[in-house]
């Protein structure tokens, strides 16, 4: 008897989807964890965009990086699928013509910088977090905050493409609390600069934070995408209010309600105990107040009706039965 061999192609594809599916549980936005400091990001997840501008001879070229963090990108309704950004993309860019002398639109190039495209026409997304003050760069040490690092891209002439987001401690919301002066810095810088249109490289993140485009170049033979994104959930001692007051109320009345539940079950384990040895009782005599506890049901029945009545009143006799 010839073996199909069809089982052996679908074990060999199951095997090579492992690598992704380990990836992407890997890259946990929420559960960001380096050198024993930890960090959530969860409330920055969506996709988040910024554009570049360029002016050409014959119109305006304009290049749109989306990024999402958390998640893949979701593939926008009624955009052609060769102008949107690829399945399983983390990071695009998406580079745009609009001509002002013919007056059209037309899309130059849809770029997947990162992405988990092991299995199509990149690589794989291989992410990795670096908390800056363990850094290498003495430059990164007096930072605080983290680095991603995402991989996986490449664009339609085979040059490699990455994203590396630095998510840097900004305490302005907060009070009392003292910001990195590297960020101020920053900020104050945001609006020098040399030549182009700087609106838009820098966007509000929704939270109080702020995500700016610092450079896309080719570095050491890869080009790469650098964001800095000022956030409160870049600072090592920062916690979600929002979670820190729910689970606070979760875990008082989870513990009351166990400490009441050991205390009924005490009570009990130990009355029919002491009804054991002093009384000798058996079965229902064995409880405590075993009398009360088995007149609850006809109790409760006779508490039902006298609610009942009351909500019915007397009716038309002013609360005097017929005889």
């Amino acid at each position: 008897m010839r073996l199909s061999p069809h089982p052996y192609i679908r074990l060999s594809s199951v095997i090579l989807l492992v690598p992704s599916l380990a990836t992407a549980i890997s890259l946990d936005c929420s559960d960001v964890r380096d050198d024993g400091v930890s960090f959530n990001f969860r409330t920055l997840e969506g996709p988040h965009s910024l554009y570049r501008i360029e002016k050409q001879p014959n119109g305006i070229k304009t290049t749109t990086f989306t990024i999402d963090i958390c998640r893949p990108l979701e593939k926008q309704k009624g955009v052609p699928k060769e102008e949107d950004c690829p399945n399983y993309s983390r990071a695009c860019a998406i580079k745009r013509l609009d001509n002002t002398v013919e007056n059209v639109t037309t899309i130059i190039e849809t770029i997947p910088i990162a992405g988990e495209f092991s299995h199509s026409f990149g690589g794989a997304l291989d992410p990795k977090w670096t908390r800056l003050k363990s850094s290498a760069s003495n430059a990164d040490k007096v930072k605080e905050g983290v680095r991603l690092e995402m991989n996986g891209g490449k664009d339609t002439d085979g040059q490699k493409q990455k994203a590396i987001v630095e998510f840097l401690c900004n305490n302005s919301t907060r009070d009392g609390m003292r910001r990195d002066p590297r960020v101020a810095e920053d900020e104050e810088d945001d609006g020098a600069g040399e030549g182009g249109d700087k609106k838009g490289e820098e966007v509000d993140d929704g939270h109080g934070g702020k995500l700016k485009l610092v450079s896309w170049d080719v570095e050491e033979g890869t080009k790469v995408l650098r964001l800095d994104w000022t956030t409160k959930y870049g600072c090592e001692d920062v916690r979600d209010d929002r979670k820190s007051s729910s689970s606070g109320h979760w875990g008082f009345f989870t513990w009351f309600i166990i400490i009441a539940f050991m205390g009924v079950a005490a009570y009990l384990i130990f009355g029919s105990w002491l009804n054991y040895n002093k009384y000798s009782a058996r079965g229902w005599d064995l409880l405590p107040h075993s009398e009360t506890i088995r007149d609850v049901p006809y109790l409760f029945r006779d508490w039902m009706r006298r609610v009942v009545n009351t909500i019915q009143g007397g009716g038309s006799r002013g609360g005097y039965s017929a005889v």
